[in-house]
């Protein structure tokens, strides 16, 4: 087994086994370990594969603790972003924007901490966020921690924050698929070494269940937080 493959399985285990207890952050886990073997648009197509496949098991188990309002106003803001996006990534590499996404992200999260009253946001910046929320997942598959502020700030419901996090990010991978495989990105060999990935992400899911359910949810919530904040300093520091 080549160390290419080797990365791959690591990548994809740890990120969805991260992915399945908190509802986010698996493609920000995953990608250190393909980026090391492998170019972005190539690591965009692997976490997208596995997001696609794990998008009917999340919809299964978490459909009833969905926020089905907010998923669909989600979906329309992701579309936007998600186009533009997604042809960025074929054609060029905003590490600039990426960047200033981690700022927001920490100033995001270290607000939520110091202001324990924080003000709900307005349509017009939930709007803004779903865009750019598509975009992120278009160009460096890492629109997750947008929306975890988008939902996180609609409910304080882990069940329910987790669930709609499962929906917006499955849906929009879906999404994703599509345009890799229209503007020629995703090839038949990615989907070839996905085949021997596989088992390893159907233990990740199992085993991210099993964690999930002996969590207290006073910890789930500064979880989310922490890795938000963790995302939010590599999205800076990773070129």
């Amino acid at each position: 087994m080549d160390l290419m493959l080797v990365l791959l399985i690591l990548g994809i285990f740890f990120g969805f086994f991260v992915q399945t207890i908190t509802g986010f952050a698996g493609a920000l886990v995953a990608l250190p370990f393909l980026l090391f073997v492998m170019p972005l648009v190539e690591a965009v197509c692997y976490i997208s594969i596995f997001y696609s496949i794990s998008t009917p098991v999340y919809f299964y188990r978490e459909w009833k603790n969905m926020d089905k309002l907010l998923l669909r106003k989600l979906l329309v803001t992701s579309v936007i972003g998600l186009i533009i996006g997604s042809i960025i990534l074929v054609f060029g590499q905003p590490t600039i924007l990426k960047k200033a996404l981690g700022l927001f992200i920490i100033f995001f999260v270290l607000n939520t901490l110091i202001n324990k009253n924080p003000k709900q946001l307005s349509s017009n910046i939930q709007f803004v966020l779903g865009i750019f929320g598509g975009f992120f997942s278009g160009v460096f598959s890492t629109g997750g921690p947008l929306y975890a502020i988008i939902i996180r700030n609609e409910t304080n419901d882990v069940k329910v924050f987790r669930a709609t996090m499962f929906g917006i990010l499955g849906v929009v991978s879906i999404m994703r698929i599509s345009v890799l495989i229209a503007e020629g990105a995703l090839t038949t060999i990615e989907l070839h070494n996905s085949l021997y990935v596989l088992p390893f992400f159907v233990a990740a899911l199992y085993l991210g269940k099993k964690a999930y359910l002996k969590l207290d949810e006073k910890i789930l919530r500064k979880l989310i937080l922490s890795l938000l904040f963790i995302s939010g300093i590599i999205l800076i520091v990773k070129n």
